[in-house]
């Protein structure tokens, strides 16, 4: 009895968008401290309530003037007031100087700054003469030049790094209200699997292998800012699957897996899946990454659903799967703005001639002339390409490349940060 045709596989572009469709952002918020901000995603606009700078101040260290005072090199005034940060000064009359330093308001008066470097002092510590032109406005930062009151200067959804938490203390800002972080429920099947530190490398039996997905799995994850509990590996059986599934289902936003999603007789998750809930998508065309799979699984004794995610076994399979369908999830449960890798064109420096019928990333490291090299085995289990490489080659399919095409790069950087 011939087998019914396997379903055409989902571009890779068509599988995010049906996934991101069925992402409807956490509703829970929590006010952290600014200092603790790192990394969160912003759960609401962040609004001015005042301008910055709060007034116009000196850009430099050197003298207040009036331009019109010192219309050519060679001019000199009195030097009347000491102006430092933090202190007001007295307003400035003609013939008059101020000595002011780097953030100290500008007088009344003066609409110029002269730095220290362009100046002499003459006639004692009070004459200052001036080596060039004052023109107004110069090293003159105005209030407001940066942020005026009432601006959004930080979008709900937008992700906090150092420079947003620098914004946010510069509005008086101690603590940012985000969005609670996903808790995601982290497990991998297989028999073959073996804990770092359980088994020596020398007394590993035949067949096994050490679990490296749930470690740089569990690290992407903390680095989009999830709460994840780690329930290990689950034997390849399907009542050991089923029973975890429920077990994450219950207090997890998201249940993620790597292993057992492909079409074997041991691939037990996609119908333990299906028995708890649904499974919307399936194989991805894609090079690594063939075998994922969405869905949904029910909660017993809390309402609602969790999300499910499947990750292929093979390790470069299952990272660059989470980098290109499982990060943008996360994001998108926090409320992120959405925002893909941005591509970078080089030139490459190796031949591809015999192109795949899926979409392939290729697994490449920028070299000192400006080009890409190609690591030599391309296989979805060699992770060391991964470590080697600083990026892949987003390769469409059919596509051969010859040596100095150019091709599009995703720095590894876009994807981890």
């Amino acid at each position: 009895m011939s087998q019914p045709p396997r379903p055409a596989l989902m571009p890779l572009d068509e599988a995010l968008a049906s996934l991101l469709a069925q992402i409807t952002p956490l509703m829970g918020t929590e006010s952290v401290a600014t200092f603790d901000a790192d990394g969160r995603f912003l759960a609401q606009d962040v609004v001015s309530a005042l301008q910055v700078p709060a007034f116009d101040n000196s850009s430099m260290d050197g003298y207040a003037v009036r331009s019109a005072d010192v219309p050519q090199a060679g001019a000199v005034l009195t030097v009347t007031q000491r102006i430092p940060a933090g202190h007001f000064g007295q307003p400035l009359m003609p013939g008059q100087a101020a000595r002011i330093f780097t953030g100290a308001p500008v007088p009344p008066g003066a609409d110029a700054i002269v730095m220290q470097e362009q100046t002499e002092l003459t006639d004692g510590p009070d004459r200052v003469r001036f080596l060039v032109q004052a023109r107004p406005g110069q090293w003159i930062r105005r209030s407001g030049e940066d942020v005026r009151v009432d601006d959004v200067v930080l979008q709900r959804g937008q992700q906090l790094g150092p420079a947003e938490l620098g914004l946010a203390a510069s509005l008086g800002l101690s603590h940012l209200q985000v969005t609670t972080r996903p808790k995601v429920a982290l497990f991998s099947t297989g028999d073959e699997l073996v804990m770092p530190g359980d088994v020596a490398p020398a007394d590993m039996p035949p067949g096994a292998i050490y679990n490296s997905n749930r470690f740089f799995l569990r690290a992407l994850l903390h680095r989009l800012g999830c709460e994840v509990s780690d329930l290990g590996i689950v034997p390849d059986r399907r009542e050991a699957t089923v029973a975890a599934l429920k077990t994450a289902a219950e207090h997890h936003d998201l249940i993620l897996t790597s292993g057992g999603v492909s079409v074997g007789e041991e691939d037990h998750v996609k119908p333990a899946v299906q028995s708890l809930g649904s499974l919307s998508l399936w194989q991805i065309a894609m090079k690594p990454g063939k075998p994922f799979a969405y869905g949904h699984v029910r909660r017993e004794t809390v309402q609602g659903l969790a999300h499910f995610v499947g990750l292929p076994g093979n390790p470069v399979s299952s990272f660059m799967t989470f980098l290109l369908l499982v990060r943008p999830l996360v994001r998108a449960l926090q409320g992120a703005q959405p925002r893909g890798p941005v591509p970078m064109v080089l030139p490459a420096h190796f031949d591809w001639p015999q192109a795949d019928k899926r979409r392939e990333f290729l697994r490449v490291r920028r070299n000192a002339q400006g080009g890409l090299d190609l690591f030599p085995n391309q296989s979805s289990g060699v992770l060391t390409s991964m470590v080697w490489g600083d990026g892949v080659v987003d390769n469409p399919a059919g596509h051969p490349i010859a040596w100095g095409d150019s091709v599009s790069f995703w720095p590894f950087s876009e994807c981890l940060s």
